[in-house]
């Protein structure tokens, strides 16, 4: 058995899902696909599952955080669409199970790929795979939403391929045979410094647009905003960080190249801008997902900071998307369970939750201190190690300049939270009796939060991918 096997398990599902009439029947699918891939991404971990020559599949540490990462939170997603659709109906009709299991397979590429043309494909293929969860013909804010979403990741998907091909003219100037292969990049085969900074900057706006960078992110609000719950957390908490591993990849390319100062002004620049504009907007909303969907563009500004100062900010940057991307989908599925109850997005309808609906309530306040670095949890921990590779680089005015822009967004984020979980409830009706399976995967969520927190054996890992990226322990 081969890595193959993590993309033919999903699309193998989705096939089977699409000709599947009955829904009870589609959403088992779904959720054996999800399972069967998270063991097979242990598998991988285990070193059971060999490389692929289809799609030029490879293994290494940095790819298979990502792709973990992206298992879990697709499993937990499908658990609580189970839940979820029996009082809602799904996004994409028939077509919900098969295109969820559609970008379990396209991401899976995405993360285990060495052919830069590969990952362009998979990636083009999340979008599409994506955009019908988004679509709902009765809801004008929907429609403008799936189409904002597919016209301007679309257009950063088209830079990403000209980036593409610069990067192979770059390599073929060296060569006389270039092949677009991560390893042979890495390796040590030359490349043109002119045609790879060409590259550098086409691949970085194409990609950085997908994965939700300033200014390139105003697709983001909308699509997360007015997507379904179940697709808001895979958004957030997978897709973003599937479109940053494929900038991670052309930044393992130019640190192989020596282009150090080509990439970190860029990755700094791009990653404050990111920060200062969603902490702005997020004080702003007055909807509590849109909220959420500027928190996920505050905190890939923090990757990209961290990934730009390199030393300990790049492990930190990676504990960071593990930490931050389990936090937000925990509490875009725990807005979803709200949405059903009060039958609105606006903060200002939500009040009493602690009262009226005290498990999503308690998982509210506990996802918002996860998201804000409270210890033992991920977040705290990933911080701290940026603010140090910031002193570590000569860049204490980054640190100066993260720690105020955090303090606000962290007050901007409990006042508004605060507002929701205590008071009275304003919803009608008697208490309504809490489903199990809604809060199944959230607090599944939290618990792996906090398992990659405390667990030390994680760091070896994150430590050997740090270092591909020029990164260092703490």
């Amino acid at each position: 058995m081969n890595l193959l096997a993590l993309f033919l398990v999903p699309i193998g599902g989705a096939a089977v899902a699409a000709l599947d009439p009955l829904r009870t029947r589609r959403l088992v699918w779904l959720v054996l696909a999800a399972a069967a891939h998270l063991a097979l991404v242990g598998l991988t971990w285990a070193g059971r599952l060999g490389s692929s020559p289809v799609l030029w599949l490879t293994f290494d540490p940095l790819g298979g955080l990502a792709l973990t990462l992206v298992s879990v939170v697709f499993l937990a997603v499908a658990v609580y669409s189970a839940a979820y659709l029996r009082s809602q109906v799904p996004r994409g009709g028939r077509a919900y199970e098969a295109c969820l299991l559609g970008f379990l397979g396209s991401a899976s590429v995405v993360c285990l790929t060495d052919h830069f043309g590969a990952l362009w494909v998979a990636m083009e293929a999340t979008t599409l795979a994506t955009a019908p969860l988004i679509y709902d013909p009765r809801d004008r804010h929907s429609i403008e939403a799936v189409w904002k979403y597919l016209l301007i990741c679309s257009v950063g998907i088209a830079l990403a391929l000209l980036g593409t091909f610069l990067l192979a003219l770059a390599q073929g100037v060296a060569t006389d045979a270039p092949n677009l292969l991560r390893s042979s990049l890495v390796a040590g085969v030359g490349l043109d410094p002119v045609w790879f900074k060409a590259a550098f900057v086409f691949l970085f706006i194409g990609y950085g647009t997908k994965a939700g960078l300033a200014p390139m992110h105003t697709w983001l609000p909308d699509a997360h905003g007015e997507a379904p719950s179940p697709i808001s957390a895979l958004l957030s908490g997978a897709l973003l960080n599937v479109a940053f591993l494929a900038i991670l990849r052309v930044v393992q390319v130019g640190h192989a190249a020596g282009q150090q100062q080509l990439l970190s002004p860029v990755l700094i620049g791009f990653g404050l801008g990111s920060v200062l504009l969603a902490t702005a907007l997020l004080l702003r909303q007055t909807n509590y997902k849109r909220m959420l969907a500027y928190s996920s563009i505050e905190h890939m500004g923090i990757l990209a900071i961290g990934c730009g100062l390199g030393h300990a900010a790049t492990y930190g940057a990676l504990l960071h998307m593990l930490g931050s991307s389990l936090c937000k989908a925990l509490l875009f599925l725990v807005a979803g369970t709200i949405l059903i109850e009060y039958r609105s997005k606006r903060i200002a309808d939500v009040t009493g939750l602690l009262r009226r609906l005290p498990v999503s309530g308690g998982l509210l306040l506990a996802g918002f201190f996860v998201l804000v670095g409270a210890p033992p949890f991920p977040v705290f921990f990933s911080q701290l190690a940026i603010l140090r590779g910031a002193f570590q680089a000569g860049q204490p005015w980054v640190a100066i300049g993260m720690v105020a822009l955090q303090l606000v967004a962290f007050i901007g984020l409990g006042v508004r939270i605060v507002s929701m979980v205590q008071g009275e409830s304003t919803a009608v009706g008697p208490r309504p009796r809490e489903s199990v399976w809604l809060h199944a995967s959230p607090v599944a969520l939290l618990l792996v939060a906090l398992m990659v927190g405390l667990a030390p054996s994680i760091q070896g890992v994150l430590a050997t991918a740090a270092a591909t990226l020029g990164g260092t322990t703490p």
